[in-house]
């Protein structure tokens, strides 16, 4: 008689996995701009990503989220944030791995789609601490805006360096950056806010007085903030600290309770005579800042996609080792339409990730340079397709990753409902992208005022001109966007539905390109031309799961 206390039917601990090596779909998203299958930096990332440490510090620095200390023991004002131990371990990871802002120092062969590449092996580790991470990356293009602030922050946040201390930056072997915009009156509408800046006399110095509604990650050393000046809305660099070591005013009023997130805190700030020096011109804060926050869209399209992948990764691997009703999951047909599906999702967003990151090397001249995707296009040409195509993917891919994710817990069952799977953490981390830098409505309301710009839609079509004829159920939908666009000023009430085509009908051309004939056809036939309707699992009875679920999660 078996023994009906030992533990049996359990699919074993994932330990031991190289994400980057088992990852085919990025592999091939890859190959189209820079051949890095053997870079020994994605190598590493992808080996310590799926050991036991690794996985090891992911719960435990979201079973501990950070503590807001607002003064010392004798009353004076210290407005810190203590972290767990894990925290600091993944951040000292990802800043010594170059996520942060090494790219754009860099004179390596494509080095913002090989960060790309680092920043999505490596949040599906833990998603939390990519947010300081993210924006310190993302401040780089913005403080270019002013010669002598990027040649005094610049080369400290391009270091590879950790450093929490709190000191001046030019003391500090590293720093961190983060963002702050929105106000308790405004949220996305930043010309709502009333934070202001006045100017002190001394050269670009101002003081700021006002409030911060959401500053994530306040504990780094310079914020980007937006402040009511004289001539307008304008930009300003903030530190932590001055260049004499006294603390800048920077006070926390508390940490936000957020649904997920945990490991990173996220903040209220006043500010009462804050040190702020003038990015750029009075008035053009919008336009100073727009760089950072384009950037910033990106990682949430890199992290959402990064959160399918974990999600994928977790239920093909529950499911080739789950028995149930006589045979393995992953054996049964209904299970392999779900895997299937889900992995076609994944596939389908980590393409448009990378060839966002492409455009960003080919539209600065650096790495792939214009040699991007079929045509070889110029670097203003791929400027114009990142700008219709950003938030096309941010509205698009950061939207659907809740769906996946709650399919992808739903495949382990009553395993996937509890904390130790580490599930759980990925459902309440998979909303945020769809909200951070602007939600969904904002993001589809800029697709609409992109496409007032010819070379946006030139730009999208050029990119759909590719594989044009090579499906015509693509051919269909493209045309179909196109009448859509006939009416271009009415189009607000159907601004989603616009954004979900035209981002679909990219993802598709990205896989008739670079993916496996069985992994196009599948995503054309239920994206674009079935009753699919969003529901996973769906996918036509002639579909052949077994090669797309053998692509998934490739030698298990």
């Amino acid at each position: 008689m078996a023994d009906p206390f030992a533990v049996t039917n359990q699919a074993p601990p994932m330990r031991g996995v190289n994400f980057f090596t088992r990852d085919v779909a990025l592999g091939d998203a890859l190959r189209p701009y820079v051949d890095l299958a053997d870079d020994a930096g994605l190598r590493r990332i992808g080996e310590l990503a799926g050991s036991e440490e690794a996985l090891a510090q992911a719960l435990p620095a979201n079973q501990n989220p950070p503590v807001l200390r607002t003064h010392d023991r004798y009353g004076h004002r210290i407005d810190e944030v203590d972290f767990h131990p894990s925290w600091h371990w993944l951040m000292e990871q990802a800043v010594d791995f170059g996520l942060q802002a090494a790219p754009w120092t860099s004179d390596s062969p494509a080095p913002h789609l090989t960060r790309a590449a680092g920043f999505y092996l490596w949040s599906q580790v833990e998603p939390g601490h990519g947010c300081p991470i993210s924006m310190t990356y993302a401040a780089v293009p913005a403080l270019r805006a002013d010669e002598r602030l990027a040649k005094e922050w610049i080369p400290a946040l391009a270091s590879t360096r950790y450093d929490v201390r709190r000191l001046p930056a030019a003391e500090k072997a590293g720093v961190l950056a983060g963002m702050g915009m929105t106000e308790k009156q405004g949220g996305s509408d930043v010309r709502a806010n009333l934070t202001t800046a006045t100017p002190t006399g001394s050269d670009g110095e101002y003081q700021l007085n006002g409030h911060k509604w959401f500053c994530s990650a306040p504990q780094v050393d310079v914020f980007l903030v937006l402040a009511q000046a004289p001539e307008g809305l304008s930009c300003f660099v903030v530190p932590r600290v001055l260049a004499d070591g006294n603390r800048n005013a920077f006070a926390l009023q508390r940490l936000k309770d957020k649904l997920g997130n945990r490991s990173n805190a996220s903040s209220e700030v006043e500010f009462h005579g804050t040190v702020g020096y003038r990015l750029g011109d009075e008035g053009a804060g919008v336009r100073t800042i727009i760089e950072m926050v384009a950037a910033t869209r990106l990682d949430c399209v890199l992290g959402s996609a990064a959160l399918q992948r974990r999600a994928l990764v977790e239920a093909v691997w529950h499911a080739r080792h789950r028995s149930a009703f006589g045979s393995l999951l992953a054996d049964k047909p209904a299970m392999q339409n779900v895997l299937a599906d889900l992995a076609i999702e994944s596939e389908s967003a980590t393409a448009l990730a990378m060839r966002l990151a492409a455009a960003v090397d080919a539209s600065l001249g650096q790495g792939a340079g214009a040699e991007v995707g079929a045509g070889g296009r110029s670097a203003e040409q791929e400027a114009a397709f990142r700008r219709i195509a950003l938030p096309l993917a941010k509205f698009w891919v950061c939207k659907r990753t809740p769906f996946m994710v709650a399919e992808a817990l739903e495949c382990l069952g009553g395993n996937g409902f509890v904390e130790e799977s580490g599930m759980p953490l990925l459902f309440r981390e998979s909303p945020l992208n769809s909200i951070w830098e602007g939600s969904g409505n904002v993001n589809a309301l800029d697709v609409l005022r992109a496409l007032r710009r010819p070379e946006s839609l030139e730009a999208w079509l050029t990119e759909l001109a590719t594989v044009q004829g090579a499906d015509q159920r693509l051919d269909t939908a493209v045309n179909d966007v196109l009448q859509a666009l006939a009416d271009i000023d009415g189009a607000e009430a159907g601004a989603r539905r616009l954004a979900a085509r035209m981002a679909l009908c990219l993802q598709a051309s990205l896989l008739l390109r670079h993916s496996t004939p069985a992994v196009a056809d599948a995503f054309v036939a239920s994206r674009l031309a079935g009753d699919w309707g969003g529901v996973f699992g769906t996918l036509p009875r002639t579909t052949p799961f077994t090669p797309i679920l053998n692509r998934s999660f490739v030698a298990f």
